[in-house]
């Protein structure tokens, strides 16, 4: 894996990249950061932007079914803070592939009839997601922990800023933030750099934005028909970037490790609260925190709330035990060639790294980091971080 660097239309693009002549697939991303639902004015814009690119280029009738008939996959999506357009296609098919990208890239469809039809889509997804509760519970913890802030809202928008977008705020989305400034490519697989010839002139001013703190210790719950309560949890995790791989053997422990982690032993094994039950870290540019969610039965939703505070209190009171840890290495350092056993794992991998703005191969380094990683050093870091006891809580139940 290198990071290089290659010219679009006279402007240096950072490129992170692979060949493997193995292979008889190209995959190619554009990452553009600053760019995704942080970066809407009006919620959902973003998520519009994506359904019109995947319907094609402007005047080309035809566009999607040329790439269907090469066996090509073009995909657009909008994440929290990038916005993403991929490609993936066998080699022989790789030049035309990218010359139906710069023709997309060049003329997007801004017709308003296919603006009509992709914001119908959307609005009927948003009110298919209505009957879905535990959809409903995650985006609520979202409104209430990240209030007034573009990751409060649903990536897809809701019916009412739905309503308020136009045809020319997706078109002004494009082209104030898909611009080569944001931009960086991951390019894998049986192609050459030089055979990357894209066409693609948006520039721009580059944005930044202000970090999104998560709100503590507040609760919400909504009352609906189900046999079931839905439970997301949140609280800040102010971890600095070097001592990321410490909260990820912490958090591990403690709810992302599936059975042995100490959410499920208490909540599942021990009380059979819930069926599954977890905690993981979420690091970003512009957010820092741990995400936790379980599922149980109406009447038990107080004792589960209860015992979610418990556990992170007794972690960060009591810290872990040496038999923990060494099995939280085993488990990370063991899953290392499985991490990486494939191309589109490593560009998966290295793409995080040069979007966080680490060096290439800092995964590398931090499992070195967690193999030497010792019991009195690890309880030092979960004793300084009781701000993950100030859980928040959105509740849907019956």
């Amino acid at each position: 894996m290198k990071l290089l660097s290659t010219e679009i239309c006279g402007y240096k693009v950072p490129l992170v990249y692979e060949l493997d002549e193995s292979l008889e697939l190209v995959s190619l991303r554009l990452v553009f950061k600053n760019a995704g639902k942080i970066a809407c004015k009006i919620p959902g814009t973003a998520y519009l932007l994506a359904r019109i690119l995947e319907e094609g280029a402007k005047g080309d009738a035809d566009f999607c079914k040329k790439l269907e008939i090469k066996g090509i996959e073009l995909l657009a999506q909008t994440g929290t803070e990038s916005f993403s357009i991929s490609l993936l296609c066998l080699k022989e098919h790789f030049a035309y592939a990218l010359n139906m990208l710069n023709e997309l890239l060049s003329a997007p469809k801004f017709e308003p009839e296919c603006f009509e039809l992709v914001k119908t889509k959307t609005l009927g997804y948003i009110s298919a997601s209505k009957s879905n509760l535990d959809h409903q519970a995650k985006l609520m913890l979202n409104k209430l922990i990240f209030e007034n802030h573009p990751f409060s809202f649903s990536k897809h928008g809701d019916e009412e800023s739905l309503a308020k977008i136009e045809l020319s705020d997706v078109v002004s989305f494009f082209k104030e933030n898909l611009i080569l400034e944001n931009l960086f490519i991951v390019l894998g697989g049986n192609a050459k750099v030089e055979e990357l010839k894209l066409d693609f002139a948006n520039r721009g001013e580059q944005k930044h934005f202000g970090n999104a703190y998560i709100q503590s210790d507040l609760y919400k719950e909504l009352k609906m028909p189900s046999e079931q309560a839905y439970i997301y949890f949140a609280a800040p995790f102010h971890v600095a970037d070097d001592k990321h791989y410490k909260a990820k053997v912490a958090t591990f422990i403690l709810g992302s490790s599936g059975f042995g982690s100490r959410l499920m032993e208490e909540i599942r094994v021990k009380r059979g609260l819930a069926y599954s039950a977890y905690a993981k870290n979420t690091f970003s540019l512009y957010k820092s925190g741990v995400f936790g969610y379980l599922q149980t039965k109406n009447e038990n939703k107080d004792e589960a709330i209860k015992l979610v505070k418990k556990i992170f209190f007794d972690f960060t009171s009591q810290g872990i035990k040496k038999a923990e840890l060494e099995s939280a290495k085993n488990f990370l350092l063991g899953s290392e060639a499985l991490a990486k056993e494939t191309l589109f794992k490593r560009l998966s991998i290295a793409q995080y790294e040069h979007y966080m703005g680490y060096k290439l191969g800092h995964t590398d380094r931090d499992l070195e980091s967690i193999k030497a990683l010792s019991l009195k050093e690890l309880n030092a870091f979960i004793a300084a971080h009781t701000e993950i006891c100030s859980l928040s809580f959105a509740v849907i139940h019956g």
